[in-house]
C-alpha cells in the first residue's frame, strides 16, 4: 500500500533548500553571503531569553492549555489594542507553534474539493501548497510591480465565485516587501459585504515592520469583517524569535473552538517556557525592536540603491518586511537560473521569484536581514556576475 495521493500535492519552502545548499558550500570552504533566508540576523533580546530561563527554573515544565496560557492571551489582546486600536476577547486568541499553524488551520477549515481559496501571488509559498493539499483550487491574486506589488480591490472582488471560501491577504508582504494601500483594503472590505460567506485570513506577521511612516493597516480596522476574519501574527520576525516557534491567531467566535480542537489533535500545546518569554516580549522593553527596525531601514536603503544601479536590474522600494524583490528579466536569465548560478558561481544565496508562485518569474528575492558589510559584499559579487553575462 502506498501513501495518500494528497502527499504529492504538498509543496515546500525553497528558502530552506537554498539554505541547506549554502551551508553545504560553506562547509566545503566557499565564502557564502546568505541573502536567502527570511529571518532576523539579531539574537533574541536578552530580557526575553531571561524570562524563558526563569520560567524553566520556576518549574513550568508541563502541558499548558491548548490555546495558550491565559496571561499570554491577555498580553496578546493588550498588544492588539495598543498597535491595532481594537479591543478583542482573549478567549478568541489561539497561541500556536509558529505563524504557519494559524495559516494551515484556516486553510484546512475551508479547503476541500470543489472549494476555491484566493491567495497572493507572488506570495508565501505555503499558501498555495496547503490549498492544494486540502484539495481546494488555488486562485492567485496577482501582485503587480507597477502597483508596488499591491492589488486592485475591484479586481480581487471580480475573482470571487460561488465556490470561494477564503481570501488570504499578506501586507506587509513576503517576498515583495510591498504594502497594500489602506484605500484598497477599505474597498475590499466594503465589497466583501456582498459576499457574506467568504472568510478572510490576514497574514500580518510583518505588522511592526514598516518604513517611511507608512504604518500598518490591519483588517481588524474594518468592523464589518470581524465575524469572518482570522488574523495571523506572532513573535518570529518582530522579536527575532524564529526558532522559538511562537505564533498567535485571532479567530472569529464561531471558529475559535474548531481551531482549539485542531491544536489538541496536532500539537497539544505550545512550549510552556516559550509562552512566558512571549509575555515578556509583548510587555517588556520595546527598544530592541526599534533598534532592529533602524538597522533594517539602513539596509533597505542600501540594497535598493545597489540593485537599481546593477546592470539590467530594477527594484521597487520595499515598504515593509525585510525583502527586496528586483526585476531581473532584462538579464536574460530565468529566476531559477539566477538563483542557482549566483550561489554556485559567486557564493550569494537568493531565492528565485518562482518559488513564490508563477507570477514571480523574472524576479528574485533578496533578504536584507544581514549586515551592511555583507550586503555590500553580496552586491559587489552580484555586479561582477551580471557584468560577466
Amino acid at each position: 500500500m502506498g501513501i495518500s495521493a494528497k502527499m504529492s500535492r504538498l509543496g515546500t519552502e525553497t528558502a530552506f533548500d537554498v539554505l541547506a545548499r549554502a551551508n553545504a558550500l560553506a562547509a566545503g570552504g566557499m565564502d557564502v553571503v546568505n541573502l536567502g533566508i527570511g529571518q532576523p540576523d539579531f539574537p533574541t533580546p536578552s530580557n526575553i531569553v531571561e524570562a524563558a530561563i526563569k520560567a524553566l527554573k520556576d518549574g513550568h515544565h508541563g502541558y499548558t492549555a491548548a490555546n495558550g496560557i491565559p496571561e499570554l492571551r491577555i498580553a496578546v489582546a493588550e498588544d492588539i489594542a495598543k498597535y491595532r486600536g481594537v479591543t478583542v476577547n482573549p478567549d478568541h486568541i489561539i497561541v500556536v507553534p509558529g505563524g504557519k499553524v494559524t495559516m494551515a488551520f484556516a486553510i484546512e477549515m475551508f479547503g476541500e474539493a470543489g472549494a476555491e481559496i484566493m491567495y497572493p501571488n507572488p506570495g508565501f509559498p505555503i499558501y498555495e501548497s496547503m490549498i492544494r493539499f486540502t484539495g481546494a483550487t488555488p486562485v492567485p491574486i496577482p501582485l503587480i510591480e507597477e502597483n508596488g506589488f499591491s492589488f486592485d480591490a475591484d479586481s480581487v472582488l471580480a475573482q470571487i465565485t460561488g465556490r470561494t471560501r477564503l481570501i488570504i491577504l499578506n501586507t506587509p508582504a513576503n517576498p515583495t516587501g510591498g504594502i497594500v494601500p489602506p484605500v484598497e483594503l477599505e474597498k475590499l472590505a466594503e465589497g466583501l459585504k456582498k459576499h457574506p460567506d467568504v472568510y478572510v485570513l490576514s497574514d500580518e506577521i510583518y505588522s511592526r515592520m514598516t518604513y517611511d511612516g507608512e504604518g500598518h493597516t490591519s483588517m481588524l480596522q474594518f468592523p464589518a469583517l470581524r465575524d469572518r476574519l482570522v488574523i495571523l501574527d506572532g513573535w518570529s520576525k518582530t522579536y527575532a524569535m524564529t526558532g522559538w516557534r511562537m505564533g498567535w491567531g485571532l479567530w472569529p467566535a464561531d471558529l475559535a473552538p474548531h481551531a482549539q480542537r485542531l491544536c489538541v489533535n496536532f500539537h497539544s500545546c505550545v512550549n510552556a517556557s516559550a509562552q512566558y518569554a512571549g509575555i515578556e516580549a509583548l510587555r517588556g522593553d520595546q527598544s530592541p525592536v526599534d533598534m532592529m527596525m533602524e538597522a533594517f531601514d539602513a539596509r533597505r536603503l542600501l540594497i535598493h540603491a545597489r540593485l537599481n544601479a546593477a546592470p539590467g536590474v530594477r527594484c521597487v522600494m520595499p515598504k515593509g518586511a525585510f525583502y527586496a524583490f528586483p526585476n531581473i528579466s532584462s538579464t536574460g536569465l530565468s529566476a531559477k537560473e539566477m538563483q542557482d548560478r549566483l550561489l554556485s558561481e559567486k557564493g550569494v544565496a537568493v531565492i528565485a521569484g518562482t518559488s513564490f508562485g508563477a507570477h514571480g518569474e523574472g524576479y528574485v528575492r533578496f533578504s536584507y536581514a544581514n549586515s551592511l558589510e555583507n550586503i555590500e559584499r553580496a552586491m559587489d559579487r552580484f555586479d561582477d556576475f551580471l557584468k560577466g553575462l
